[in-house]
Formats: C-alpha cells, structure tokens, sequence
C-alpha cells in the first residue's frame, strides 16, 4: 500500500474517531470509491484506532490517570471514586466486546463492511442522534450510576455495524440519559480507551501471527498519523460541544448516506 494511501486513512481515522460520523466507514469508503484504492483490511483499521487511543490518553491525560489510579484501587479492594469510575467504563465496555468478538468468530464483521449497510446506519443513527441532542439536561458530570453506565455500554455495542460511530451512538445514548453534549463527549471518548486497547491487542496478536515485516510499518505508521490528526479533532470536538449542537453532523450523516445510496443501489 502507497504511503499517501496510509496517510490519508490515518488522518481519515484521526479526524473521525471522536466526531458522531463512523470513523470506520470513512475507513472502508476509499476502497469503495476511489479505483486502485485497495480495501486495507480490518487490521490496518485498527492501528488506526490505536493511534487515535494515544491522542485521547494525552488529550485526557488527568481523567486517564484517574482511571488508572481507579483500576489499581480495584485491585487492591479500595473503595475510591477513581475505583467507581474504573469499574463504569469496564461494565460499559464489556458489551461490545462480546458482540465484537461473535462476529469476529462468526465472520459476519467482513459482511458488515458494505457501502450500503454504511448508508442506512449514517441516516438511521444520525437521525438517532438529532433526537437525543434535543432532550433536556438533567446532569453535568460523568455518569455515577451503573444503570447509565450499562446503557451507554450497550449502545456502544451497535458500534460494531460500520456507519453507526462508535462515538455517535454512545454520545446519543447519553443525552438521551440528559447529559450535557460536553460530558456525553467527555464519557464517550474515555469509553473509547478500554474498547480500542481491546480491539488495538487482537490486531496485534494477529499481525504477529501473520509474522509480516510490512504489516507491522504499515501500522506503525498509520497509528502515528492518527495520532497526530486526533488530538487536533478531539481538541476542536471539544470545543464545539461546549458551544453548538450536534446538529451539523447529522446533516453531514444523512447527507453521505443519500450519496452512497445514490451511488451504490
């Protein structure tokens, strides 16, 4: 794969992770789109995500270390709030690992990556998201309650259908809860640290296995680009929550759905 082509999907990465417009279909889309693109496989998407990861553990450096100063106090049975919020993030973690791992087993997760299921879960989640963003707020700080916790999880779990955005569906999941659009912000992109490292570990394990040389400079380099393209997006996403609603992408959501529709039916 041409170097600009890794370039270029690791900006894509880095500037998608954390806004609600599916970093993974914008990952398949250029393979779908552009002739000679090659589809860089699920594995190349990963260290992508993992790049991105080093962005949020910098950006969020002082939530990142509570967390983990949480999972040390878990393990020396402390009852801490750092231990609380450790013990969230993993429960609301753990369904999208198990619905991920299914259809990595199953191999449904290949079968997902079609230009038209991207086009029905952009309109369908980011209609999702119009409404959630519209709800009233009852609450401005990171969710204390298992019961919000487990939802936002089990939303995350949609994630897996490329198009929905990861950080889309639980950013939809909590303002339907009535979090603010900062805080829902907040909570999706410190949920995103234990699923990418999950995720980040079996592309890992797999390049490994596979014992290619190019594999492991191709991810190395995608991951640093991304790494660099998200702090800039997160920095800005961040911004913007505090200042607007999320109106403008779901526009853009609907609006990448209609032309892949148009362009693939």
């Amino acid at each position: 794969m041409f170097l600009f082509q890794l370039a270029l999907l690791a900006i894509i990465q880095g500037l998608t992770e954390f806004i609600p417009v599916s970093s993974s279909a914008h990952l398949i889309l250029p393979a779908a789109l552009i002739d000679g693109f090659e589809d860089q496989g699920p594995l190349i998407d990963i260290a992508a995500h993992v790049g991105s990861l080093g962005a949020v553990l910098i950006y969020f450096r002082h939530e990142s270390l509570r967390l983990f100063q949480g999972g040390l106090d878990a393990a020396r049975f402390r009852s801490t709030q750092n231990r609380r919020l450790f013990l969230l993030i993993a429960a609301a973690t753990i369904p999208i690992l198990l619905v991920g791992g299914v259809l990595a087993v199953t191999g449904i997760a290949d079968r997902l990556r079609e230009p038209v299921v991207i086009a029905w879960a952009s309109i369908g989640f980011g209609v999702l998201l119009w409404f959630s963003d519209r709800q009233a707020v009852s609450r401005d700080h990171l969710p204390g309650s298992w019961r919000a916790a487990l939802v936002i999880g089990a939303a995350q779990a949609l994630a897996v259908i490329p198009g929905t955005s990861r950080s889309g569906i639980t950013i939809t999941a909590a303002r339907y809860l009535g979090f603010s659009r900062p805080e829902a912000a907040r909570f999706s992109m410190l949920l995103a640290i234990p699923t990418i490292a999950a995720f980040g570990l079996y592309a890992g394990i797999q390049i490994f296995e596979e014992g290619s040389a190019a594999s492991v400079e191709a991810a190395l380099l995608v991951a640093l680009f991304s790494l660099l393209s998200a702090w800039g997006a997160i920095a800005v996403f961040m911004r913007l929550a505090e200042r607007t609603s999320f109106t403008p992408f779901v526009i853009y959501r609907i609006a990448l759905g209609i032309v892949l529709l148009a362009i693939f039916i």
